[in-house]
């Protein structure tokens, strides 16, 4: 472990002032802050053969960690149960998102890892979704940087622009919720734009809306272990060595699931999964300022405006389809 230490430590100062960042404008968030401070720091550092081990652990196995922790947050019953309605929608957004993102891989030529990193962000969680697949893709920190920076530029927007949009188009509470929490990538956005309602509407939107979020969480475990399965069929059919079960499964995707099924079952209070799920934000964060540290900035900008443009269209595409399905099953 000590060969881990140096650059563990250093992750570990650029965390703790992203995350009171991220506490401070939560629009923005900490793996944001993390992802900047990393940048910013890396010209500088020396003695990089020291610190790169601890830097790859934290950017793969801590990474790892937070996801397999974010299963605690994660009662399944209370989950499906309060967020059964919104199953189709949900269903149709990511398969949405998911088929734009192919469709423009093929046409602008976008990196085949960002983006399905873009299309899996903007369709389940955001940032928690990215740090989920990328390892079972194996994408590099390069990816895993612009893809965490495409999907905060659209939360903000959507942060901004959603609560107006309701206003304009006639939603109701209830529809709001739906179309927060459906169509908004990550949850600090979805709790923004949702509390920016329920102050207007004095409504209690808010709870609705984390619920459907939450609901879309669970679609990491099946997204996340067909593309393992999709990538191992792949390798074994370019390489002559039989693929160990390690290549095949992501096992920290169903330590996420196992963590979620304690939860369920053992009904773990609040009080305690509060502070588990905080501890896995801050991983994340903690693994965000490690990938900064390695993320080519110069590279990072040249080759951002089709990830962009594919970004875009995810957006606009799930939020188009949320709509459209709240007229077709009356909810509107």
């Amino acid at each position: 472990m000590k060969k881990y230490v140096p650059g563990l430590l250093l992750c570990l100062i650029l965390a703790i002032p992203a995350w009171y960042l991220g506490k401070l404008i939560p629009v923005v968030g900490g793996p944001v802050f993390a992802i900047l401070l990393g940048m910013a720091v890396a010209p500088f550092l020396t003695g990089k053969e020291k610190i790169r081990p601890g830097i790859a652990f934290t950017s793969k196995k801590i990474l790892q960690y937070a996801v397999i922790l974010l299963g605690f947050g994660m009662n399944l019953s209370t989950v499906l149960q309060k967020g059964r309605q919104s199953l189709p929608i949900i269903a149709a957004t990511i398969t949405t998102s998911l088929m734009i993102a192919y469709i423009l891989f093929r046409k602008l030529k976008v990196p085949e890892k960002s983006a399905i990193l873009i299309g899996i962000g903007s369709s389940i969680c955001g940032g928690s979704a990215i740090a989920a697949t990328a390892p079972v893709i194996d994408a590099d920190d390069n990816e895993i940087a612009q893809a965490i920076s495409v999907i905060f530029l659209f939360n903000i927007a959507a942060a901004l622009l959603f609560p107006a949009l309701g206003t304009a188009l006639g939603l109701s509470n209830e529809g709001f919720g739906l179309f927060a929490g459906t169509a908004i990538n990550d949850t600090s956005s979805v709790t923004a734009a949702a509390s920016a309602w329920d102050g207007i509407y004095k409504s209690n939107t808010l709870e609705a809306a984390t619920i459907v979020k939450l609901t879309r969480t669970l679609a990491i475990i099946p997204i996340t272990l067909f593309l393992a399965l999709y990538r191992a069929r792949n390798e074994q059919k370019n390489s002559r060595e039989k693929l160990g079960l390690g290549k095949i499964f992501p096992f920290f995707v169903l330590y996420f699931l196992l963590a979620s099924i304690i939860t369920t079952v053992l009904h773990l209070p609040n009080s305690m999964t509060g502070h588990i799920k905080e501890l896995s934000k801050f991983f994340i964060i903690l693994a965000m300022a490690a990938i900064g540290t390695n993320t080519n900035l110069p590279k990072l900008l040249k080759t951002g405006k089709k990830p962009m443009i594919l970004g875009f269209c995810c957006w606009v595409g799930i939020s188009v389809v949320s709509l459209t399905l709240q007229v077709v099953l009356g909810i509107w």
